[in-house]
């Protein structure tokens, strides 16, 4: 059996990008799921139980494709707009509602999620 080809510089990038979005997707999503939203009614609970499994699930495609992100060619730019329609609907309730304190901590969820696509997409594009 030949020894393993290292990814290109390209691939890795992509790839550490997919773990560090499927951490944080799994992670949030099961820490959402099991919280819920307090403080709510049944149907704002149901609604955000429901988008923290979409969450979850995203998590779990995220880490499949970084673990496969040899095979990836697609779903890469997929993903990436899965995150950026995320953040830009995280800034989109900012602009109506306000942000959230602590201040920082949204700002730093947000600012990965518009961030982090354009790496993925970018870098993945360049490799191909």
């Amino acid at each position: 059996m030949p020894p393993e080809i290292a990814l290109t510089t390209s691939q890795l990038v992509v790839q550490v990008c997919l773990f560090l979005v499927a951490a944080i997707a799994i992670f949030g999503g099961s820490l959402q799921m099991y919280l819920g939203q307090p403080d709510t009614s049944p149907r704002l609970d149901n609604v955000h139980r429901f988008m923290a499994g979409v969450y979850l699930s995203t998590g779990v495609i995220c880490l499949w494709a970084a673990l496969t992100v040899r095979q990836q060619g697609f779903l890469v730019y997929l993903l990436a707009l899965g995150v950026l329609m995320a953040g830009l609907g995280r800034l989109l309730s900012i602009s109506k509602v306000g942000l959230p304190q602590p201040r920082g901590v949204w700002l730093g969820y947000l600012v990965p999620e518009l961030v982090i696509p354009f790496v993925m997409a970018v870098t993945h594009y360049a490799g191909h």
